[in-house]
């Protein structure tokens, strides 16, 4: 196991009464609940100073201390074939728990996939089919990289001085804020020639790869589902492009590894960026679910095609959010705040 680096692993007192509370509430109302949890990257416990876009990660130390914790506290970790299935049955006291990496970079193969092995727990791969066809931008890797190791960048057209992790962070969010849509293929090519950047060798540094994915796809503890070809915004779409993101991403799995994918999950999962229309169309696209980033757990009888699910981010580096999560008391906030 990894060595913990000063992250509690255990609740506050205080906070592990309520939640501990809360969870025997739960188990009352309900007979059976599932936490989905998802997150994209993993980061040592050394390099979380320095990384300009934090949200992205999570600390490779807690999540090895989570899964020992969810062990521990008898929660089950299954694939999302399994968490469907149990739904179905709705028996009572069953408690289980997804992971799904969304996108899919290489240290889902180098840190995360290892990881899960390790602990004997299966792990669910939501993969952006256009990361290993080389055809999505990887924008955002070669920004963070361009800010980690340089003081100064041209951004748009503008100079920026960066000399502190502070800086590089804000740099790193309004960039990102500016960029983020149809646009940033077109950006990232200008300010990969404005900084004199390789956005291939970038690609290569930081992408899974289709050998990478062969390597997994018979493991019997991974899980692999789609998560479109260009990770678009299904909602802006047309209802042609959006069958076309999710049907394509689907058939280029099973040509690439003969995998049948029966599970899609939403680059953008929130209420407005995913609703009926598109739950709909993954249905015709031959999907058995979807999975969304509504907060919340998964109840008897949830409905396939809007899986809530919980991202697990920088700001996740103690147990008392997990419980949070895990009792559904941050689901709840999220809808009485109309954060879905």
């Amino acid at each position: 196991m990894l060595q913990p680096h000063a992250i509690p692993q255990a609740l506050p007192v205080g906070a592990g009464h309520l939640v501990r509370t809360c969870g025997k509430a739960a188990d009352a109302l309900m007979g059976s609940r599932g936490c989905l949890f998802t997150f994209h990257r993993v980061a040592h416990s050394a390099r979380w100073a320095t990384l300009p876009n934090r949200d992205f990660y999570i600390d490779l130390t807690f999540l090895d201390q989570l899964l020992c914790y969810l062990a521990r506290t008898g929660w089950q970790v299954v694939t999302v074939e399994e968490a469907l299935e149990r739904a179905a049955r709705g028996r009572n006291g069953d408690r289980y728990v997804n992971f799904s990496i969304d996108d899919c970079y290489r240290d889902t193969f180098e840190e995360i996939v290892p990881l899960f092995r390790r602990h004997a727990m299966p792990v669910t791969l939501f993969v952006t089919t256009g990361i290993p066809d080389g055809t999505m931008p990887m924008w955002c890797a070669g920004l963070e990289d361009a800010l980690i190791a340089r003081d100064r960048l041209t951004i748009d057209g503008e100079t920026i001085e960066t000399h502190t992790a502070e800086t590089k962070r804000n740099a790193y969010a309004a960039t990102a804020a500016r960029w983020d849509g149809p646009e940033a293929g077109a950006r990232y090519d200008r300010f990969c020639r404005e900084n004199e950047i390789d956005a291939a060798a970038v690609h290569r540094k930081h992408a899974i790869s289709w050998e990478m994915l062969e390597a997994l796809r018979n493991d019997p503890l991974v899980e692999i589902g789609s998560h479109t070809v260009s990770h678009a915004r299904i909602s802006s779409l047309s209802p042609q492009d959006a069958f076309a993101e999710l049907h394509d991403s689907r058939e280029r799995l099973h040509a690439k590894l003969g995998v049948a994918a029966r599970h899609f999950a939403f680059p953008y999962g929130r209420s407005g960026d995913c609703g009926q229309r598109d739950f709909d169309i993954a249905r015709e696209a031959g999907y058995a679910s979807t999975a969304t980033t509504r907060k919340g757990i998964v109840r008897a009888g949830q409905d396939p095609y809007c899986l809530p699910r919980n991202p697990l981010n920088g700001a996740h580096r103690n147990l008392t959010m997990i419980e949070l999560h895990l009792t559904g008391v941050t689901g709840a906030a999220a809808r009485v705040l109309g954060r879905v």
